[in-house]
Parts: C-alpha cells; sequence; structure tokens
C-alpha cells in the first residue's frame, strides 16, 4: 500500500546471528525441535518438523548432527525470517516458568546483534591501527604486547559453542569502545582504598613498583589500595565495604585482554589484573564479578599443575603457568583482583591465545597461516599437528592424575618461537580455577585436592572429569580448529579430523589402563558430551535445568571421533 514503509531486510549479520540461535536451539532441544522433530525432504534440501515448528537443516557434524541452513524457522506454517521475530515466537511457545528466561535469552541476542554491527563498522579501522602499532605481519608480534593484538583479533570470532557471546550485558556502544578488547582501548584505572583488616590477601612478595600508595591517588592517611574497573566504580561502590574510599584520581594505564574484565598493565604487560565487572557474558547468569572463592582455587589449581609437572619433567619446559598466587578481596563480588604474573622469557616470543588462530589479520589472511609461513613452512596442518601432539599428552597425562582443567581456547596459548633457528612450540595456561578432579586416582598429590574452595571440583567419579576434558580440551581446543581450518580450505576435514583423532589414540596409548575411560567416552562412543550453554546460561533457572554448574551442563552431540566426518 502506498505511504506505508516497505520491512527493512535482515542484514547479513542478522542472517548469520539467527542461524547460530536457531543452531543452539536445536542442538539443546529447546520445544523439542531435536527430539520431536522428524526429518523430511522439500525441494529446497531437509527439513526437521515438529508439531508446530519446522526448520530447515544441513549437516553439521561438530557440535550436532544437523543444524540450522538459512535465518528461518515455520511456526504454524508462518515463515518467520527476522531475529525478533523468530525469538519472539520461541518465546511465547514456552513454558511460562522459562518466559523471562526467554526474554533475557532475545535481549541478549538483541545486543549481540548491535555489537555485530559495530563491529563491521569498527574493525576495519582497529585493524589498520594494530598493524601501525605492532607491524603488518602478525608472526612478528611478540611479547607480551604483542600477546594483546592477538587478543583483539581474536574478539572478532564467535565462540564456536555460544550464538550471542559478543554480546555484553548492559553495555552500550561507547562503553564497548573505551574498554572491549576488539577496540584495542587504553584507559586508567579506578581504586578503593580498604583499611588493613578489611582485605584477605595472598600471596608473598613486594607488590610491583607501579602499585600505588594512598597518596599516589591524592588521599593521605593509610590503607590498602584495590584496582577497579572503571565500569564497576559506581559511586556507591566504597559503601559494599566499611571504611573504604573510592578515590576519585585515575590511576594507571591498562589495555584489556580477551576476557575483558582482565587487564594488561601497559607499562608492564607482563602483569595483568583480573577485576571484577558488573556485566555478563555467554549467558544471563555468567556474571562475570568474582567470588572470593574462586581466587582460591585459582591458586590452588596453580600449585596442583605444579606438583604433576614436577613428577612429570617433559612438561616443565613445554607447558608455561601463569602466576596466579597474589590476590585480594574483600569478601564482596565486586572488590576484588588477582595479579596475574606472566611466566618470564616471552619476549622474543609470539604468544597468541588458540581463539585467535582463525582470526583474520590485518591485511585479511589469518593468523593461523601468518603462523605457519614463520614456523612451519607454511603449511598449517603442521602447526595443528605440533599443536595436537602437546596439547593432548599434556591433558591425557593430567586425566591419569583424575584432573581435568577449564583451559578453553581463551585460557590456553600458544608459545612459538625459534631458538638456534629451530621451531620451539610451547603453551601457556591461566585460570586454573575451574577444574574437575576424581581424587581417586591423584595418589601421593592427594592433599592438592583438599585446598580448594569449590565443593564441586573434587569428587570420586571419572565422569565430571571426562565431560570436561571433552567438551573443552575435544571441542573448543582441537575439535574447532579442526573444523575450522577445513571450513578455510587448509586441509579436507577427514584429514584434519584423522589427525586429532591419531594423535589422541596416541596420547591415550600411553597411558595404558588408566587412559580406558578417556578411550571409551572419546574414540568408542556414539555419542559426545556438548554444552548446552543456552539453556543453563539463560533460558532456564538452575532449578528448571538441573544444573549444579552452568558452564559445566551438558547435552549430546555426534562424535566426530569416530563417525565418518560430514
Amino acid at each position: 500500500m502506498n505511504g506505508v514503509p516497505r520491512p527493512r531486510p535482515a542484514t547479513r549479520q542478522e542472517d548469520l546471528l539467527t542461524r547460530r540461535v536457531l543452531g543452539a536451539l536445536h542442538r539443546e532441544d529447546v520445544l523439542g525441535l531435536r527430539t520431536r522433530a522428524t526429518r523430511e525432504l522439500r525441494p529446497d534440501g531437509p527439513w526437521l518438523r515438529g508439531t508446530r515448528l519446522a526448520l530447515p537443516v544441513a549437516e553439521d557434524g561438530f557440535q550436532s548432527r544437523w543444524t540450522a541452513r538459512l535465518a528461518l524457522l515455520e511456526v504454524d506454517g508462518r515463515p518467520l525470517t527476522r531475529l525478533d521475530d523468530v525469538l519472539a515466537a520461541v518465546t511465547a511457545l514456552a513454558d511460562p516458568l522459562d518466559r523471562h528466561g526467554h526474554l533475557a535469552f532475545a535481549e541478549e541476542c538483541r545486543q549481540t546483534l548491535a555489537t555485530m554491527h559495530l563491529h563491521d563498522r569498527s574493525g576495519p579501522g582497529v585493524l589498520a591501527a594494530l598493524a601501525d602499532r605492532l607491524g603488518p605481519d602478525p608472526a612478528d608480534w611478540t611479547g607480551p604486547a604483542g600477546a594483546l593484538g592477538f587478543d583483539t583479533l581474536a574478539a572478532y570470532l564467535d565462540h564456536p559453542v555460544y550464538p550471542a557471546a559478543r554480546g555484553r550485558a548492559g553495555l552500550d556502544d561507547d562503553q564497548l569502545r573505551a574498554y572491549a578488547p576488539e577496540f584495542h582501548p587504553a584507559f586508567e584505572l579506578r581504586w578503593l582504598v580498604l583499611p588493613e583488616h578489611a582485605l584477605t590477601v595472598h600471596g608473598t612478595g613486594p607488590l610491583p613498583a607501579w602499585w600505588p600508595t594512598p597518596a599516589d591517588l591524592g588521599l593521605t592517611g593509610r590503607g590498602l589500595t584495590v584496582p577497579v574497573h572503571p565500569l564497576t566504580a559506581a559511586p556507591d561502590l566504597a559503601a559494599r565495604v566499611p571504611g573504604a574510599h573510592l578515590a576519585e584520581r585515575p590511576y594507571l594505564t591498562v589495555r584489556p585482554t580477551l576476557s575483558m574484565r582482565t587487564v594488561a598493565v601497559v607499562q608492564d604487560p607482563s602483569s595483568h589484573l583480573k577485576l571484577p565487572l558488573a556485566t555478563a557474558t555467554l549467558g544471563l547468569r555468567n556474571r562475570r564479578t568474582i567470588k572470593p572463592g574462586s581466587l582460591v582455587d585459582g591458586a590452588a589449581g596453580q600449585r596442583l599443575l605444579a606438583a604433576v609437572t614436577a613428577r612429570e619433567p617433559r612438561f616443565a619446559g613445554a607447558v608455561l603457568h601463569a602466576d596466579e598466587q597474589c590476590w585480594a578481596h574483600a569478601g564482596d563480588e565486586l572488590v576484588a583482583v588477582l595479579l596475574r604474573r606472566q611466566p618470564p622469557g616471552l619476549d622474543d616470543a609470539v604468544t597468541v591465545p588458540l581463539a585467535a588462530l582463525l582470526a583474520p589479520a590485518p591485511g585479511g589472511r589469518t593468523v593461523v597461516d601468518h603462523l605457519a609461513d614463520r614456523f612451519h613452512d607454511g603449511d598449517p596442518l603442521r602447526l595443528y599437528d605440533d599443536l595436537l601432539r602437546l596439547l593432548l599428552d599434556w591433558h591425557t597425562t593430567l586425566f591419569s592424575y583424575g584432573i581435568a582443567l577449564e583451559a578453553h581456547q581463551q585460557n590456553t596459548s600458544l608459545v612459538l618461537d625459534r631458538p638456534g633457528g629451530r621451531t620451539r612450540l610451547r603453551l601457556l595456561l591461566k585460570d586454573d580455577d575451574g577444574p574437575r578432579i576424581n581424587t581417586t586416582r591423584l595418589g601421593e598429590l592427594a592433599p592438592y585436592g583438599e585446598e580448594f574452595d569449590d565443593a564441586r571440583i573434587p569428587g570420586t567419579d571419572d565422569r565430571p572429569v571426562v565431560d570436561l576434558f571433552a567438551t573443552i580440551t575435544g571441542h573448543l581446543c582441537a575439535g574447532a580448529l579442526a573444523f575450522g581450518l577445513a571450513d578455510l580450505g587448509r586441509a579436507p576435514l577427514d584429514r584434519t579430523l584423522g589427525l586429532l583423532r591419531h594423535r589422541l589414540g596416541e596420547a591415550l596409548d600411553r597411558l595404558g589402563d588408566a587412559g580406558a575411560p578417556l578411550r571409551a567416552a572419546l574414540l568408542d562412543a556414539d555419542e559426545l558430551p556438548v554444552k548446552a550453554m543456552v539453556t543453563a546460561g539463560t533460558l532456564l533457572s538452575k532449578e528448571r535445568s538441573g544444573a549444579a554448574d552452568i558452564n559445566k551442563h551438558y547435552t549430546t552431540g555426534p562424535n566426530y571421533l569416530r563417525s565418518a566426518p560430514r
């Protein structure tokens, strides 16, 4: 009709996000999209059809057998192609007890889409600035400052599982530009001054020379200083701790890491400060505050890993660990800090999180191509193979002690250099606060299992350890790269998955009988555990989902380590 504006067509980014959202809803069986749907073949291809919903699908093979083929959901025969319309229809069909979670997820998706459009507008300029600052070839981005450049590149990629990962609850475009890693900003921290008795402090040795005194902040009197992220520095923050005072003067320039709440000190980039943020990512319930107990667990986890390495000396120089023994908190999730120190000797090495390997670099080529050119004669598959050898040897060895780490693609970095002209590949790990441990396997290391604050960490069963190994080491670190390299055309999928199967089999062979549960669960099983992140993180309450831990709540998916690839 004349005078009525035509609906604006969906953008490329909206179509991409809609497909990812529909794929996740199917994978996690929201409204029976998986278990109560039957496959039918239409002229345009395969569909899954339930009583009221129908979804066009394509074979996936990674986290699910099928995934959304188009940005399209049929509801009672009516095609919906816009993200808001799809989410509104799904919300209307959800159990009334779950409506709040569905509305929250719709808001997450809207925030994510806005961020994706912001990335499109700003990304080229950010990459150009990175090339000017660090150099045009990422394979030359050495040292801790260069590592921050890789964090920026990784922030433009989507999470392998969670569809709305680019969203940060409650933050607008200006706040993202000022503080998010994808914009590589520098900013100054705020500081609290607290009475000494108000803080629980762990760690020995002097603080860095750049750590301020109250006088450096323009204050008189005594007290201990604790850094505060600007986004957390609300006027009422100090009132949460009796006797605390929020200094008006900002102090200490930092840049965000990929984790955003963790920042690197510009004058000393090997020192990172993990700070509470009053936002959420990867789900409404995945708040970025810092529980005091998690600081205890991170330090305990590092000590346990050091004890394992002392018994397995081949990892002493190959698997590096950030020092996470220095921390403080005031018994409040918004007043806490971890001072993380990177290990020495990395100034001439390229340190890149696994999350950045498939990211486009300045000039358009991917990071893995640049690294392969410098360190593996231009062959990304050789780089992947070298990574698998060490990654799987380390984590299967930990399994023999009953340990699995939440060392996902953001917490695990590849360290590459060429001492004496020969390529050396190492791993760097951080954030050891979320492991699962079967204490019956610890043997002489059993006392270390008693040092954790979170009662969910130690247990007497292999199953939680196997599930964490499969979903973190298997899917996020190794499997996502196998599928990603194939999607980029660097090697056929049967070859990348063949390498993964072979190296995992080798690593399990070294364990003998101790690796039998892992072999049965990974190489021989019909299905693999898969994270149900949308369900546990946002859609359902813990009471409704039954999730004891929102980051360790699972569904199942195809076993690409056993089955023929897609």
